[in-house]
């Protein structure tokens, strides 16, 4: 099949849960003999490629870098009406965007290239982030409304979603979960730069914006060690700033700064990152909104106990193989951060457990048999559930209602 992913910012992943997906999903299409084309944005690929950002292939797929521009308003909308055009001029079996912000201009090709089979993967509900103005939080619904109604088909990387979406919606679309690779355990060697050592220190993965909630688990920690001393558990936050913006980390440096004992090491890969995951004593995830965070399962796939926030789709993943707190309360994430840190056995025999869940449950052997399976239902069975004369009567009236908050909204 000739496949094209839209929606990324690009790969391979440097940083983002959407992008390490798409990866994962485009190098084991491609390499089952898929021909795999992926969108990317020029600024994101001169972090991996700084010399050539326009290099064009990874791994057998096949890379198509337009430029764009780092700012969270612009930057998704510009890159992907750049790439919508583009794959209309393109042979194309499936055309799979990623995301609702860029799953808004998926009926483009739905109905201007009645061939291809159209999917939009639905991550997250963007929304609730709260670095979105009201307009944009409206434009992130309608793109929602969009990539359920008027794909082929949808798929939702966790069973929340898609309950989601059944209630919403009253549409049934596909479960087919984030994955994570079988992960090796690596020996301390790098981090001792920060002075860390092999279960002497708690770890978040995230990226730095306020739905993360790292500052809860700074305020958190700072309650059990009041008076940081070099024996104390550390606290490595890694991670860096999206969309080029870096006010939150700045906030967050700001209330570590009088506490040594709080490390922040930056976006990390590769080595360095498997060190960092597999010498820590446990993992914790404090955010408020999530799709399947690819964080915890890593954090699993390498033996750690997770302590999640239990919102939905925090709780999904760990089942019964981790521990959660309240969502937004500090002095809940206190309680459970101090009682992990003095049940070591405990902590070691969930890791273990969860190491085995994740392996059995989110294999990416299984969610590539499963992408493919629905592939070819698609392409093959040729559902055409939406006629573009349903869209022209009931839903442009939707587009033109935004398009006057829009303007309304610059004055």
């Amino acid at each position: 099949m000739r496949i094209f992913f839209i929606g990324q910012k690009g790969i391979p992943s440097s940083y983002g849960g959407v992008e390490n997906h798409v990866e994962q999903l485009a190098v084991r299409l491609a390499a089952k003999g898929h021909k795999v084309h992926a969108y990317c944005r020029r600024w994101y690929q001169q972090i991996t490629f700084p010399i050539n950002p326009n290099q064009n292939q990874y791994k057998k797929v096949n890379l198509l870098t337009f430029p764009s521009i780092n700012n969270k308003n612009i930057d998704t909308i510009l890159s992907t009406s750049l790439n919508t055009l583009n794959v209309l001029t393109k042979k194309a079996d499936i055309i799979h965007y990623h995301g609702i912000g860029p799953s808004s201009l998926l009926f483009i090709p739905r109905f201007l290239k009645r061939k291809s089979r159209i999917v939009g993967t639905f991550h997250c509900r963007d929304y609730h982030h709260q670095k979105w103005g009201f307009f944009a939080q409206e434009y992130l619904k309608f793109g929602e409304k969009i990539c359920v109604h008027f794909s082929h088909n949808a798929i939702a990387v966790s069973q929340a979603l898609q309950d989601y979406a059944r209630k919403k919606y009253h549409k049934e679309i596909a479960y087919i979960p984030n994955g994570v690779p079988i992960m090796k355990k690596e020996r301390p060697k790098l981090i001792s730069d920060w002075n860390l050592e092999r279960n002497k220190y708690i770890i978040t993965v995230a990226r730095l914006v306020r739905h993360k909630n790292i500052h809860h688990l700074i305020k958190a920690y700072q309650r059990i060690y009041q008076k940081p001393t070099p024996t104390h558990p550390k606290l490595v936050i890694v991670g860096g700033p999206a969309d080029g913006g870096g006010k939150y980390e700045e906030s967050l440096k700001k209330i570590s700064k009088e506490n040594p004992n709080i490390v922040f090491t930056g976006y990390q890969t590769g080595h360095l990152l498997a060190e960092l995951f597999s010498n820590a004593y446990f993992y914790v995830h404090p955010s408020i909104s999530e799709g399947l965070p690819i964080a915890i399962l890593e954090a699993m796939a390498y033996g750690k106990c997770p302590l999640v926030s239990n919102i939905p789709e925090n709780l999904e993943p760990i089942s019964d193989f981790g521990f959660s707190f309240k969502v937004g309360s500090i002095k809940d994430l206190t309680e459970k951060l101090r009682a992990l840190l003095h049940k070591p056995k405990l902590v070691q025999e969930t890791g273990e457990k969860a190491r085995k869940h994740v392996r059995k449950n989110y294999n990416w052997d299984q969610i590539i048999e499963k992408t493919q399976e629905f592939y070819d239902g698609l392409y093959h069975h040729h559902p055409s559930h939406i006629h573009p004369k349903d869209f022209a009567i009931h839903h442009w009236d939707r587009v033109a209602e935004l398009t006057e908050k829009f303007y309304l909204n610059l004055f």
